[in-house]
């Protein structure tokens, strides 16, 4: 496997609690260079109780994972409808958690963040893998992009903390930065279509209308999972984080694969241009200047 390009890392970061003092901007830099923000000290901790819940047939057939929209209360994927209240418990306490230590961690992002959902992720990749598409395939490398959910440029923050209780830590690769990934696959991507963009919406495929930067994300997306060369000879590095860790990363600018464990929280937020320190470093910028067109 290639060396990882020099301009990506995991900054390793010694907090062991989710209410911190506030912290230096230089952690919110290194965020928006790409970099994993690792914790390897910051377990989520599980009662008794909540252990019972660490089952795949806790969700329900079909869905890769349980998912909460904190600000409407609103839970999806329970299979057992008994326990729906103890998992919203559960993933209700992991949101807040997660606000406190990102409005300290990165206090610059503290009023901006918005839309957040959260997920338990239960199933083992092994076994989700097998029952799956490629372009849902995680196991391959991809920056994230949501097909039905256009950001129009907003970053995507996703905060992930390992809760297996069998010790089994959650494997990722973690490839190259932004610019070099997007000049590396950019020629390769169809042009958009305004009217495609617009009949996607009007059908209810998309909840609006798809922009030029929606289009290119998810083309780089395919073409990246889709891309077995890169996959096997791209700029990439493997990293284990191992139950009571945490890690943090703009997952629509670092290239990541999930390649085993199983038990995971993960909360994502979105995040405006304009709350960057640098929004030069965004892919909305990045492939502004390669294309050298108004993207959005």
């Amino acid at each position: 496997m290639s060396a990882l390009h020099a301009n990506t890392a995991i900054v390793e970061l010694p907090f062991n609690r989710w209410d911190i003092p506030e912290q230096n901007p230089q952690i919110q830099h290194s965020l928006e260079l790409g970099d994993v923000l690792y914790l390897p000290q910051l377990a989520f901790p599980l009662t008794k109780k909540e252990h019972e819940l660490l089952t795949p047939a806790l969700v329900s057939p079909k869905r890769k994972n349980i998912s909460y929209q904190p600000e409407k209360q609103n839970i999806n994927g329970v299979a057992d409808a008994s326990r729906t209240e103890e998992v919203q418990q559960l993933v209700d306490r992991y949101y807040r958690c997660a606000v406190s230590l990102l409005g300290s961690l990165l206090p610059g992002y503290r009023q901006a963040l918005h839309s957040p959902t959260t997920s338990l992720r239960l199933h083992p990749i092994a076994a989700w893998r097998a029952n799956t598409s490629w372009r849902k395939d995680d196991t391959r490398l991809h920056v994230d992009a949501f097909p039905s959910r256009p950001t129009y440029g907003e970053r995507i923050v996703r905060v992930f903390s390992n809760i297996n209780p069998h010790g089994e830590a959650r494997v990722w690769r973690v490839g190259e930065d932004f610019a070099s990934l997007s000049a590396r696959f950019l020629p390769e991507l169809k042009a958009y279509s305004p009217f495609s963009s617009w009949l996607q919406a009007a059908v209810g495929i998309t909840k609006r209308k798809r922009s030029h930067y929606d289009h290119l994300m998810l083309e780089l997306h395919d073409k990246m999972k889709g891309s077995t060369a890169y996959q096997q000879r791209g700029l990439q590095q493997s990293i284990e984080f191992p139950p009571g860790s945490t890690w943090i990363c703009f997952s629509d600018q670092t290239p990541h694969a999930a390649m085993s464990g199983q038990f995971m929280l993960e909360q994502t937020f979105l995040l405006p241009l304009d709350a960057m320190q640098d929004p030069q470093l965004s892919p909305l910028r990045v492939l502004e200047n390669a294309t050298q067109q108004i993207l959005i």
